[in-house]
């Protein structure tokens, strides 16, 4: 960081990623503060550490230090439309205004990156290898997608070590500012066509990203795409796969065990074995996510027992298959998923762990153009639940698309139990329906309605 700056201001302050940013850059010293269109949790967290935060789109509402373009660095999010009236004037006032992921590209990159790319399990992925890598002798320094339950926090700050495990988020490309050390690869299905366009595209992209990996690195690429992605890697990366009961693959679990509502399972790696682990958090694509984590900090100076302790005291991520209440009259859960094969592996989770319950689904479509690309797969997805609730659409950083709704999604969903619910009458309509099961499905803003929706059957 060009040692001239004293203030940082974060336009979209209370994303995941850049709240971030602003915790680490606050714990070094900078003076800190932003903007954001509505007030969330993360964000009253940030105002809890002193950080000056408002939410309307005002130049006046600007502290008037961090109106000095010679002394503030603006870090932006790219969420941020471009007509917004404070990002218009920083452009206009030749302020210097870097990208989220060039900035995560500048801390991360001098170090050991361990980076976490793929379509879909970023965040648990991210949170169970800093879990694990907090456990060895070296421990390591953590940006990640979501609130990790061990740390209540989205960051892990140690200046010590000379890991860092990331997130490589293939939106906008941001994941191309990054030179990890290790990368893992968890699947690459057909998203985010609004940048990239088609498939083909998006693959590319990632190959880009692992050919990208220091030389002499690693890359663990997910069974389901090693085949067609490692032909195109560099030959001086080691190359690994992961996946599940098979023993061709270089990382892989067996002996599968339910029990007492834990899981318990073998994890093979090319060096040895770690036997019965037990784990928390049940359904195939988390056992896969926590294989894929224990992989990555196995390569990084993991001991066996550094996995085991890892993923034994591992508790999840918030919005990431997150049991919030569990009695005798309701089971309900919340999850981030927003992509049909996110809600198809979440979906299916629920059926295994609690096959003789009915499963009422609430989701929020996450925007217009993912809706348009995929609204057959969604419905799909959806239909595992024998009863589905759509809101409206979040439209994010978009614009509305005509004949674009949730509509076109209800229309396909097989089950006939099937409604579309404005936010607003959302409580009411649960309090009718008494759920026995209820998940919720999102990325948008439908977190909102967690403590309501357990005020509601808590009662």
């Amino acid at each position: 960081m060009d040692s001239k700056y004293k203030n940082i201001y974060f336009l979209g302050i209370g994303g995941i990623g850049m709240s971030a940013l602003a915790q680490y850059f606050y714990s070094t010293g900078y003076n800190i503060a932003g903007y954001d269109r509505f007030r969330s949790e993360i964000c009253i967290m940030l105002e809890n550490l002193g950080i000056n935060i408002h939410y309307e789109d005002n130049i006046s509402h600007i502290p008037s230090a961090f109106l000095n373009s010679l002394k503030t660095l603006i870090i932006l999010t790219p969420a941020i439309p471009e007509d917004q009236t404070e990002l218009q004037y920083f452009r206009k006032n030749c302020f210097q205004i870097s990208k989220r992921a060039e900035i995560l590209g500048m801390i991360s990159n001098p170090k050991k990156g361990l980076a976490i790319a793929g379509t879909h399990g970023k965040t648990s992925v991210s949170g169970i290898c800093a879990n694990i890598m907090s456990k060895t002798k070296n421990s390591c320094s953590a940006f990640l997608g979501g609130i990790s339950k061990n740390l209540n926090s989205n960051i892990l700050i140690n200046p010590e070590s000379e890991y860092i495990v990331v997130e490589a988020d293939e939106f906008d490309r941001s994941f191309h500012r990054l030179t990890p050390s290790t990368a893992l690869i968890t699947y690459i299905d057909a998203d985010h066509l609004d940048i990239y366009k088609n498939h083909d595209s998006l693959k590319e992209a990632f190959v880009i990203f692992c050919n990208q990996v220091k030389e002499n690195g690693n890359i663990i690429l997910n069974s389901k795409i090693y085949s067609e992605i490692k032909p195109k890697l560099n030959s001086e990366i080691n190359i690994f796969s992961y996946g599940f009961e098979n023993n061709s693959f270089d990382f892989f679990i067996s002996n599968i065990n339910y029990k007492n509502e834990f899981c318990y399972f073998d994890l093979h790696y090319p060096q040895g074995v770690i036997e019965s682990i037990k784990y928390e958090i049940g359904g195939n694509h988390n056992l896969e996510n926590a294989l894929a984590g224990a992989s990555i900090a196995l390569l990084n100076g993991a001991t066996d027992n550094d996995v085991r302790a890892g993923l034994e005291s591992f508790k999840g991520i918030v919005r990431r298959f997150d049991i919030r209440i569990k009695s005798n009259q309701i089971i309900y859960i919340d999850d981030y998923a927003h992509h049909p094969k996110e809600i198809s592996a979440f979906l299916s989770s629920v059926k295994l762990l609690y096959p003789d319950k009915k499963i009422t689904g609430v989701f929020q479509p996450h925007l217009y153009s993912r809706t348009a690309d995929f609204y057959q797969e969604f419905a799909q997805s959806l239909s595992i639940c024998d009863e589905i609730i759509l809101l409206p659409i979040y439209p994010a950083r978009e614009k509305p698309i005509k004949g674009v709704s949730s509509e076109i999604i209800l229309k396909h969903i097989h089950s006939t139990k099937k409604h579309l619910c404005d936010k607003a009458e959302l409580l009411s309509k649960l309090e009718e329906l008494q759920p026995e099961l209820l998940v919720t499905m999102g990325a948008g803003d439908i977190d909102l309605f967690i403590n309501p929706i357990i005020n509601l059957f808590s009662k």
